[in-house]
């Protein structure tokens, strides 16, 4: 993971790095969920082959079966995007809309926004635990009714409140 950081923050084409990258991201922050038990090793092992529903969220993911054409399409869209910032929230909306893994989808989506984040200079932003209704709900918004304004608005805000903290960082415009 840190050489796959290194390497965007090094401008070498960021949405390539994280089509490379990405399962030995999901297989590291994941074993030790295998080590204890709460997930299976063969979960690891790639793209999920079951159907998955999210808690508490009329959004259903694409079919297991889709997951496998939608996943080339993703990193070709975060590829071809200039803009970090475009790719930080498309990249994370797009990713968790595809859900390919069975679990740690949205963890993974949080590390993929902020390393596209992170290709353009901007900070490390964690979606704070009181910030999680409006997350969530901005996330539906755009997975549900196709409006992903609430939810560039929603990460716009974060990025924003940590750059907040620094006086020579350029606003942050999804």
């Amino acid at each position: 993971m840190r050489k796959s950081l290194s390497r965007i923050l090094e401008r070498n084409e960021p949405g390539e790095v994280v089509r490379r990258d990405h399962h030995d991201w999901y297989r590291k922050l994941f074993e030790p969920s295998v080590t204890s038990g709460i997930l299976e090793a063969k979960h690891l092992a790639g793209y999920r082959s079951w159907p998955v529903f999210i808690r508490h969220a009329r959004h259903v993911p694409p079919s297991h079966e889709s997951v496998r054409d939608a996943m080339p399409t993703f990193f070709d869209l975060i590829s071809k995007e200039p803009e970090p910032a475009v790719r930080a929230v498309l990249g994370h909306f797009v990713f968790v809309y595809i859900h390919p893994y069975g679990d740690g989808n949205g963890r993974m989506a949080r590390f993929l926004m902020n390393s596209m984040l992170a290709s353009g200079g901007y900070p490390w932003t964690v979606i704070r635990v009181e910030d999680r209704d409006n997350y969530m709900s901005s996330l539906e918004k755009a997975s549900v009714n196709g409006n992903i304004g609430p939810f560039a608005d929603f990460i716009g805000a974060s990025v924003q409140r940590q750059m907040d903290k620094y006086d020579d960082r350029p606003s942050f415009r999804p």
